[in-house]
């Protein structure tokens, strides 16, 4: 029998690594400010290991953010998403799975560089038009 993780405890995780990577650091270099290897950094954030309230505040320091931060869209206790429907959770759940990976962080930045809203909005509509054809063959 395996042990699943706890979904809070894998959401904390994923939201410690989406942090790590958006300010570019290495689970090595998180492991270091830690006195941790990054085998437990990885562990800590497939959410196969909780993090302590300590650690938890040793991790916001190293990754210089404020502690809400890694509960934001959090599950309840039971796993479910907070507030809303149902499928409005799937969607953020998927949304929130592609922004963690790392082409989600990649795209998410370079978009963000682009200042002129025109070419911000084309490229929506773009990636939109790309998404429709896709579901459609």
């Amino acid at each position: 029998m395996t042990k699943v993780p706890n979904p809070i405890d894998r959401h904390v995780g994923a939201r410690v690594r989406m942090r790590r990577m958006l300010i570019g650091m290495s689970q090595e270099k998180l492991g270091e400010a830690l006195g941790l290897t990054f085998q437990q950094i990885q562990k800590y954030e497939k959410g196969a290991n909780r993090i302590s309230a300590s650690r938890l505040q040793q991790i916001s320091e190293a990754l210089n953010t404020p502690l809400a931060y890694f509960f934001k869209g959090a599950p309840s206790s039971d796993g479910a998403p907070q507030g809303g429907f149902a499928e409005a959770g799937v969607e953020e759940g998927r949304v929130n799975d592609f922004v963690m990976t790392a082409e989600g962080l990649s795209l998410n930045r370079a978009f963000a560089r682009i200042s002129d809203p025109k070419v911000r909005k084309k490229i929506v509509d773009l990636v939109t038009a790309l998404a429709d054809g896709n579901e459609a063959e």
